[in-house]
């Protein structure tokens, strides 16, 4: 799928892949009320426009936690992507943290507790474990809650997206390294390196993990987490040819 190629626009200014029209949404966090409407203000947009020949619309991952609607979001975009090749779902290091706690690795349902995971356990009916000796338990309990094909679609997630000119993922990327040779734990955590670099890094990396006010539009990056477990505001990132705009979901005017 043309999406998925490496290479480059031959453009003065960053462009996505010929006939593609893509709409990437940042950290949604549990927000379904804000995805839902951002989904709809997607779906408005793209009416206005000519018909395209690729329509993606991408997620950069960190569906849950921190939102009370952890559980509802997984199911709800599952179920969308069933039905849909328009939709990529890249993975964030909270579904990373999430699948590590229901592997039982060790450590790991205590740190996801302090990565927000206490609502997502919540949003699937399951208090928060209390001790260490009720970690496993609940280990266990949320492997009986979450269906095992919402499980196993988690596991798959892309890690990434590339589109022309434009490379998505999560974090970021490590500076220096080329983006083949990217690891997975700097595109699911990497921040002060990646945001604090100027470098070219012959693309423009779209990503989320790092909130900020408003977008960040850097020469070499888009930052596009506005917060919306915080903030109640949820961004989507418009990109078609050398084209941009911002499509917004505030929690304040539904």
């Amino acid at each position: 799928m043309k999406f998925f190629r490496f290479g480059s626009t031959p453009t003065t200014l960053p462009a996505t892949g010929k006939g593609d029209r893509i709409y990437a949404i940042g950290d949604v966090h549990g927000r379904l009320d804000l995805l839902r409407d951002l989904l709809q203000q997607v779906e408005r947009h793209n009416a206005t426009l000519p018909r395209c020949q690729n329509l993606f619309v991408v997620l950069l991952g960190d569906l849950i936690d921190r939102g009370d609607h952890s559980a509802q979001v997984l199911s709800f975009l599952h179920g969308v992507q069933q039905k849909t090749g328009r939709l990529l779902v890249l993975k964030g290091n909270h579904e990373d943290l999430m699948l590590r706690a229901l592997d039982g690795e060790p450590g790991m349902m205590k740190a996801w507790m302090r990565f927000g995971g206490d609502k997502t356990l919540r949003s699937f009916g399951i208090e928060p474990p209390q001790s260490e000796e009720e970690m496993f338990a609940c280990s266990r309990m949320l492997a009986s809650a979450i269906p095992r094909d919402i499980v196993e679609w988690l596991r798959a997630l892309p890690l990434s997206a590339r589109s022309g000119d434009y490379f998505f993922c999560h974090a970021g990327i490590r500076p220096g390294v080329p983006l083949k040779r990217q690891v997975e734990a700097d595109l699911l955590w990497i921040r002060k390196e990646f945001l604090e670099d100027a470098t070219d890094h012959g693309t423009v990396i779209v990503h989320g993990h790092s909130i900020s006010d408003d977008v960040q539009v850097r020469q070499n990056r888009i930052g596009i987490d506005t917060g919306a477990y915080r903030t109640g505001v949820l961004t989507a990132l418009f990109l078609e040819g050398t084209e941009r705009d911002t499509l917004v979901a505030d929690a304040s005017t539904l």
